[in-house]
């Protein structure tokens, strides 16, 4: 729970993106008036045109979102460029607790908006017939496999016949609903007998394509012939010329009647579910209704200056921050590096980076990590009014938005961090502002996620020179130090060492020859193992144990007078007394020792491990005496 206020999900994608994020801020508003937070589920899919592997990973993010923890879902399937996404959401919202509804398309079992996309296109079909008195009217229509394509038809040949005029109006062409087919239409218009006075297309898309090649043609619009759009996109709005009419759900009107609504859903009253959002006409340059204002278009054109030249800042910006992170060889510099130079996508008040953690309560950044758990950690905690309470530890499946100290109305965007390797978590962040340039925030995300990709692949390089020196200097069937180990390990103690008495020890097993012939070498290997185990256990001081030959060994250890040599002789002793009583093994397990001690501050290892052989092979001649 962010706060006492109601919170409501929005399950879409490509939020951040040009046609999607003026969603986004209608639905901000509607809340912040009626006091609700809202939790954008952002799924980016294909990035670019053809890079499609990238939504691979973000089933993940879908995979690990506790849904019945929200009082209210909005699902917005317009905005998916990868079906399979849109799919596994629907799938994902089935038999949720909580209202769902759907706002962008019909979904069977969710409460759905109903739009009445035709009332705007009659309104800017009949605007041409009774305002502007035009009688020979084209169509541009999608393509008329497309429902509303068909539907957008239909109703155009309804009201030419209302009309008493040709359903064909003065011509129709099938176009694509985007920018391919201009070219092809304006020929296709421009050849008729007898020239349109106007021509509505379908979508806006198709308006602006068809406007264009027309000015290549040296048609002027609206003089020559005016043209309506529908969908009311922001490049018919403010950056072609002339400005298009066209015809829009207005969004902000959608964005208030659904949260309406959904607060009505969520008390109970089921009678809210009969939403229904009608399209409006916006009548403008295209169609003779405004004039050009060629002051205020001046003024919009210093201000795409401004912005375009903002966005080249933006571009150093980013450049800055792939270098940046390239250096970045832990988490807590990742984080000093965003919150320095995250400012080409707009200020921000929150950003938390959650990554999973497996059943080991490994980050997913670990190159042991093995499968998410569900379970999170923060690693990234950037909260730069001090509202929220940050969790220790590892944190349970299910958990998104931290708790706010604030009763405010509170926003988030909630995107995937991956690679196409590895699914990291996930990213929260609230904005502050309009965010302008928030392309850039997904720059970010992808910078993130190959970050950790290199810092997991660091991880697992430092891992694997460790494990390869680990074999450089280890014993394969003792797993002990072997001779080089030793040395070395036994020569940096030596070095650290100040006043204090040093000792080696040499070690050597009785008749192992015996054991090989008698018994096999496997027994004489598990016979070595049984020592190298009692040696190990021995060593509870920080000696040092390594084997040196075949069947001897070598302790070195620091502080370590007489007394203490002599206690590590009798325990060892002991352990292979005890296992002779205890052991199976059809031969007794003897061993034969020596040490030296010597003041570390003139000690050679060397010189202590000579005089240490020395007195084990006069230790092992005794025995052999004394069975004569």
């Amino acid at each position: 729970m962010i706060n006492s206020l109601k919170t409501i999900a929005v399950f879409g994608s490509n939020f951040t993106g040009i046609y999607r994020y003026p969603l986004t801020k209608a639905f901000d508003k509607a809340a912040g008036e009626i006091g609700m937070n809202l939790v954008y589920i952002n799924y980016i899919g294909r990035v670019g045109t053809s890079y499609v592997q990238y939504g691979e990973y973000e089933f993940d993010l879908l995979k690990n979102i506790e849904v019945d923890q929200f009082d209210g879902i909005i699902y917005d399937g317009e905005g998916y460029n990868d079906k399979r996404l849109a799919v596994a959401a629907i799938e994902k919202l089935r038999g949720v607790k909580c209202p769902v509804i759907s706002i962008s398309s019909y979904v069977e079992g969710f409460h759905n908006v109903r739009f009445d996309d035709l009332y705007g296109f009659r309104l800017l079909v009949e605007h041409f017939l009774d305002h502007h008195h035009f009688t020979r009217i084209g169509f541009m229509s999608g393509y008329l496999t497309h429902p509303d394509a068909r539907g957008r038809l239909n109703e155009f040949r309804a009201i030419m016949r209302e009309h008493g005029l040709p359903e064909d109006g003065a011509g129709m062409f099938e176009g694509d609903f985007w920018f391919n087919k201009g070219e092809q239409a304006a020929d296709y218009f421009l050849s008729l007998p007898e020239r349109p006075e106007a021509i509505v297309c379908a979508n806006d898309y198709m308006a602006l394509s068809l406007i264009t090649a027309f000015k290549k043609r040296g048609i002027s619009i609206p003089e020559d012939i005016a043209i309506s759009g529908f969908d009311g996109t922001a490049d018919g709005q403010e950056t072609m010329l002339p400005h298009l009419t066209t015809a829009t759900r207005e969004q902000y009107a959608l964005a208030k009647s659904v949260l309406t609504a959904m607060e009505k859903l969520i008390e109970g009253d089921e009678s809210a579910s009969d939403i229904c959002v009608r399209s409006s006409p916006i009548y403008s340059h295209s169609c003779g209704c405004l004039k050009l204002d060629y002051r205020k278009e001046s003024e919009k054109i210093d201000d795409m200056y401004h912005l375009i030249r903002g966005i080249n800042y933006h571009v150093l910006d980013a450049e800055a921050a792939v270098i940046r992170l390239d250096q970045a060889d832990s988490l807590e510099k990742m984080q000093t590096i965003f919150n320095e130079l995250a400012v080409n996508f707009g200020s921000f008040r929150s950003f938390f980076l959650m990554l999973y953690a497996d059943d080991e309560g490994r980050l997913s950044c670990n190159s042991d990590f093995t499968s998410s758990s569900g379970r999170l950690k923060p690693v990234m905690w950037l909260d730069h009014d001090n509202e929220y309470i940050r969790p220790e530890g590892l944190l349970e499946k299910g958990y998104l938005i931290p708790q706010s100290s604030s009763e405010r109305s509170h926003s988030y965007l909630l995107t995937s961090i991956h690679t196409s390797e590895h699914c990291f978590g996930f990213a929260t962040i609230e904005m502050d502002n309009d965010g302008r340039s928030r392309e850039f925030y997904v720059m970010w995300l992808v910078l993130l996620g190959m970050t950790l990709e290199t810092l997991y692949k660091n991880d697992r390089i430092s891992k694997l020179i460790d494990s390869l020196e680990s074999k450089s200097f280890r014993d394969d069937l003792t797993g002990l130090y072997n001779r080089r180990g030793f040395y070395k390990m036994s020569q940096d103690e030596l070095n650290a060492a100040e006043n204090v008495i040093v000792c080696t020890f040499i070690i050597d097993m009785d008749g192992l020859k015996r054991i090989n012939d008698g018994y096999g070498h496997y027994e004489g290997d598990n016979a070595i193992k049984a020592l190298a185990r009692m040696i190990s256990l021995c060593c509870e001081n920080g000696e040092i144990a390594g084997r040196t030959g075949g069947d001897e060994f070598s302790v070195f250890a620091v502080d370590y007078p007489e007394e203490k040599a002599q206690q590590f002789i009798r325990r060892l002793q002991s352990m292979a007394q005890s296992y002779n009583e205890t052991s199976t093994k059809p031969y007794q397990l003897s061993v034969s020792c020596g040490y030296s001690t010597a003041p570390s501050d003139n000690a050679e290892i060397d010189e202590l491990l000579k005089i240490s052989d020395s007195r084990m092979y006069k230790e092992k001649s005794r025995k052999k005496n004394s069975r004569k």
